[in-house]
């Protein structure tokens, strides 16, 4: 597949349920923030699951972003890689695992998972049906994205800053954004 990225930077999650929705705000970010170069694609997958197949099928290399409990403070980072992944899908995302364990399980199943598959995420605080982060998870939020940033160039895909010209170019519509705590 010609369009096919060679590296994908997947948000998981629910914007609804609280810190849930990390995983797209720090790629919100990202999109405001940063240049995504030919061969990067940056995308909010929400709680889409088995939708997403075809895309991170087609992906060379995979970095997820999302919640991750774990036997930490809320707002501690968490990075999972290969095969700490799977488990962590099933066993410690939030209330939108079952999608995306479904759709590692699927990768597996028809042997095409990516060639490096990254968990970068953040422990939640609450996962509770409201807008906005949590006052831990939303400090940790920046580090989050320099996380992604520096684990992109660890796989040998800048990311370089947007100039200020170019800022306007990332953004999504600023009412919704803002609603939305991304």
């Amino acid at each position: 597949m010609s369009d096919a990225p060679d590296l994908l930077i997947l948000g998981l999650g629910n914007v609804l349920c609280a810190d849930d929705g990390v995983g797209a705000a720090a790629v919100a970010r990202l999109c405001r923030e940063r240049v995504a170069p030919p061969g990067v694609q940056m995308l909010d997958g929400g709680t889409l699951g088995l939708s997403l197949l075809p895309l991170v099928e087609s992906a060379r290399d995979v970095l997820l972003v999302d919640a991750v409990r774990a036997d930490a403070p809320p707002g501690t980072l968490v990075r999972l890689d290969g095969d700490d992944v799977m488990p962590a899908a099933l066993e410690r995302l939030s209330p939108h695992q079952v999608g995306v364990a479904d759709l590692l399980e699927a990768m597996r199943l028809r042997d095409r998972l990516p060639r490096r598959l990254v968990l970068l995420g953040v422990v939640p605080e609450s996962l509770e049906l409201r807008l906005g982060r949590s006052p831990a998870v939303e400090s940790a939020l920046p580090a989050l994205v320099e996380r992604v940033v520096a684990e992109a160039r660890a796989l040998g895909y800048e990311l370089p800053p947007r100039g200020d010209h170019e800022a306007s170019a990332g953004r999504g519509a600023a009412g919704v954004d803002r609603v939305l705590g991304l």
